[in-house]
């Protein structure tokens, strides 16, 4: 026998190497986080391609084809409630939404896993789509804010159900401080980031607080979750046609 750290072992087996996992190597890569930022990446580029620019307003057919209008859904483009949320106005709006999205999916995704992270995603931008069409339906709209608030208001209700102070993580106080720029910076869509943040709220409520602090089942919450997402993607078009006189 061969006296090792870990006790006496055969010759054999002392000469194995026993391979050592961490936190770190056991943690899993986001990787719908980085599939959404890289088509985020993609639309930008498809826009630029298409004749917009990285810093001045939007253009061009991708744009034109994409952006949240409310009489063109009236009209029956409906696609425009999801598209406009991969829509950027320019580089430094894409970079400012892709880097939360980045930093959200590297805190949530490998501890929630990639089906709830992508409903709580979907749901949020809809309910983005929704709020901007509710408040300002004339208004062209575009960006991933309210999937992005979503994400950030929903990964505080789990802080919070895991018994961590989301004002001491920091992800409170960014909340704040970017609910306070979008109400005293002109531009930004009020309706998209509230809209957004209650959507996410109301999955991540129903999540975190009643599925896993009650350890029931999480089926019927991601059902109704995906209930939620259907609801708000039929309430966009009933805006947008009740504004339009439809």
């Amino acid at each position: 026998m061969t006296p090792t750290p870990v006790g006496m072992r055969c010759p054999e087996c002392s000469r194995q190497k026993t391979k050592v996992r961490t936190a770190a190597t056991i943690r899993r890569d986001p990787r719908l986080a980085y599939a959404l930022i890289a088509m985020n990446v993609i639309a930008f580029l498809a826009m630029m391609a298409t004749g917009s620019s990285p810093v001045g307003r939007p253009s061009g057919e991708v744009y034109s084809n994409g952006v949240l209008f409310g009489p063109l859904v009236a009209d029956g483009e409906w696609w425009r409630i999801v598209s406009a949320g991969f829509l950027h106005a320019n580089l430094l709006h894409l970079a400012f939404n892709m880097y939360f999205l980045y930093f959200l999916g590297t805190l949530m995704e490998p501890e929630i896993g990639k089906l709830r992270f992508g409903i709580i995603y979907v749901v949020s931008l809809l309910g983005g789509s929704f709020g901007a069409l509710l408040l300002s339906p004339d208004a062209a709209t575009v960006g991933a804010s309210g999937a992005v608030f979503g994400m950030m208001g929903a990964a505080i209700i789990a802080m919070r159900a895991r018994g961590v102070d989301p004002m001491q993580s920091g992800l409170g106080t960014t909340l704040l401080l970017n609910l306070a720029i979008t109400f005293f910076i002109p531009g930004i869509s009020i309706g998209g980031h509230i809209g957004g943040l209650v959507a996410g709220g109301i999955v991540g409520y129903l999540m975190f607080e009643v599925a896993e602090q009650r350890r029931s089942s999480m089926t019927p919450v991601l059902a109704a979750s995906v209930g939620l997402a259907v609801a708000l993607a039929v309430g966009c078009v009933a805006i947008a046609s009740s504004a339009s006189g439809i």
